[in-house]
């Protein structure tokens, strides 16, 4: 609200109805980052497995293995697919509007859109999704509803964000998982990866940050992590070896020049 109030009045201030901004004299603390609770790599190999069976199993592996936002999930279209290359193209978000209902929106940011690399085991259920969907749309006949999009209804419609989340919460019932929210499959994805040494740049990339900066900001807890585990690295790599004693039979150590 500050931030929206300040940018109006430097505005007028620009435009000469106001002598001065004096939002600007207000200070503001340092916001505090909002608290996520990831999935640790086996809960997230547990829910994957509660998810096998269910009509949008490739929408849940697509969520937890690149990150993408719900809104992107649903507003996929098939042409923006390409499974013989392994890459999605992620160019709308949908969401539910006040005047328009269910409709397509332009993602978060020009950031956002983006081009991503699928991985291997999406490719494969994708293709499995594709081919249950034409099944459905044969059995639905004339009351099947082309709306192009990748995760639909039964009859073709889109999904509501408020629906998907009702089957995430089933799903983490089924995988005895704790309550967390959708949007945390997006940071379960980033964490794993920067666990598993990922750099920085490609998480914000795959994640469609504007800077990397915000990347840093919010996986911050993440990195400190990290740095801990690179110190007890150091910490044994500088600790004394063990002496052995000497037989006799070996030549001394002796040391060589680095270069």
């Amino acid at each position: 609200m500050h931030s929206v109030l300040k940018s109006a009045l430097e505005h007028a201030v620009r435009e000469e109805e106001i002598p001065r901004n004096v939002a600007r004299n207000v200070r503001m603390g340092t916001p505090r980052p909002r608290r996520f609770e990831p999935l640790t790599a086996q809960e997230a190999r547990a829910f994957l497995s509660a998810t096998h069976g269910h009509r949008l199993h490739a929408l849940f592996e697509l969520a937890l293995r690149t990150g993408l936002r719900k809104g992107e999930l649903l507003g996929l279209r098939w042409e923006d697919l390409d499974l013989a290359g392994g890459t999605a193209s992620i160019r709308r978000t949908l969401q539910r509007t006040n005047s328009g209902g269910l409709t397509a929106l332009p993602t978060k940011t020009q950031s956002s859109e983006r081009r991503i690399a699928l991985p291997t085991p999406c490719v494969r259920s994708l293709g499995q999704h594709r081919d249950r969907q034409r099944q459905e749309r044969e059995a639905a006949g004339s009351g099947w509803k082309g709306s192009g999009y990748v995760f639909t209804r039964p009859d073709g419609s889109p999904i509501e964000g408020a629906t998907l989340t009702r089957h995430f919460n089933t799903l983490l019932r089924r995988a005895t998982l704790r309550r967390i929210r959708f949007h945390d499959l997006r940071h379960s994805a980033a964490t794993l990866l920067l666990e598993q040494g990922v750099e920085l740049v490609v998480i914000k990339e795959l994640l469609g940050h504007a800077h990397i900066g915000v990347t840093a900001t919010v996986y911050a807890h993440v990195r400190l992590r990290l740095q801990r585990d690179a110190i007890d690295l150091l910490g044994n790599a500088l600790r004394a070896p063990a002496t052995r004693p000497d037989d006799g039979d070996e030549p001394p150590l002796c040391a060589a020049p680095v270069r």
